[in-house]
């Protein structure tokens, strides 16, 4: 796929990426050349390879879903610089 100058002057705004007129032929081959490679990875045959999330061989132990430190509200709150009610006290922001 080809990307012209005007396709990438829009990525580029849109990326919010400040790029002089005499950069943008070198951006759109860069561009192309990235789709490029995209597409060859698409031509790859993976049926039947099940996704991996690491290159070595993983277990993810997996750990009971409780609390283990609860009901420290008094002491959270003690280094508040306003606390009120059992909440943070903020000042207000919006009118």
């Amino acid at each position: 796929m080809s990307i012209d100058e005007k396709t990438a002057a829009r990525v580029a705004k849109l990326a919010r990426i400040k790029v002089e007129d005499d950069q943008l032929p070198a951006l759109a081959q860069e561009f192309s050349n990235i789709l490029g490679f995209i597409e060859q990875l698409n031509e790859v045959d993976v049926a039947g390879i099940e996704p991996m999330t690491s290159v070595t061989p993983q277990k993810l132990y997996r750990r009971v879903d409780e609390v283990t430190d609860g009901d420290q509200q008094e002491k959270v709150l003690k280094n508040a610089p306003d606390a009120r009610e059992g909440f943070f006290a903020v000042p207000k922001v919006v009118e």
